[in-house]
């Protein structure tokens, strides 16, 4: 069994829809800075830390890497959904359209991308922290609840989500706090 903590990326920049890779805003580098402290406070040892490839997780997770002067590693099973396009504008209009569904509405490649998520955090036999996405949360929580909605929750930047991988199953332990955050 291993608890796996799910870290939402601090504010970012520029949304899913007007930048492919943005970095954090100023908010967001304080929001990573507040959640390594508590995530510090929380910890007496160190679990492994990993990040989406994307800046805006590798960011947030680098303040709590240099707090404890460990290596982050890049997981690209815990990045952003796949989008059928990178054209911004669609991409934002498809993702508006898709969180207000199912994940058994979308096509196999979001489907796949969903199970190899899960997976994974089934996979992992240690203790980590994963900074990672809105979405990806999401469908991790929905995973772990045999629930099909995109939309299970929506967590604040830099909440914390727990879910444990005991028996083979995922299972929530605690949402992280939430916000009406606007998926742009």
């Amino acid at each position: 069994m291993a608890i796996v903590q799910l870290v939402r990326h601090g504010k970012a920049a520029a949304g899913f829809g007007s930048h492919p890779d943005p970095d954090l805003d100023d908010l967001g580098r304080s929001q990573a800075q507040a959640v390594a402290s508590m995530l510090n406070a929380q910890h007496q040892y160190h679990p492994r830390l990993l990040t989406s490839p994307l800046a805006r997780a590798a960011e947030t997770a680098q303040a709590l890497a240099e707090l404890w002067q460990a290596p982050v590693e890049i997981e690209r099973r815990v990045a952003e959904i796949p989008s059928p396009t990178t054209d911004l504008e669609a991409r934002a209009a498809w993702l508006s359209q898709a969180m207000a569904g199912n994940w058994s509405d979308l096509d196999a490649t979001v489907q796949q991308w969903r199970q190899a998520l899960a997976d994974f955090l089934l996979s992992c036999d240690s203790d980590c922290i994963i900074f990672s996405h809105y979405v990806a949360i999401n469908a991790a929580v929905g995973a772990a609840m045999d629930d099909d909605r995109m939309r299970i929750f929506s967590p604040d930047n830099c909440s914390v989500t727990t879910l444990d991988n005991s028996g083979g199953e995922l299972h929530v332990v605690e949402l992280g706090r939430v916000a009406e955050t606007h998926i742009n």
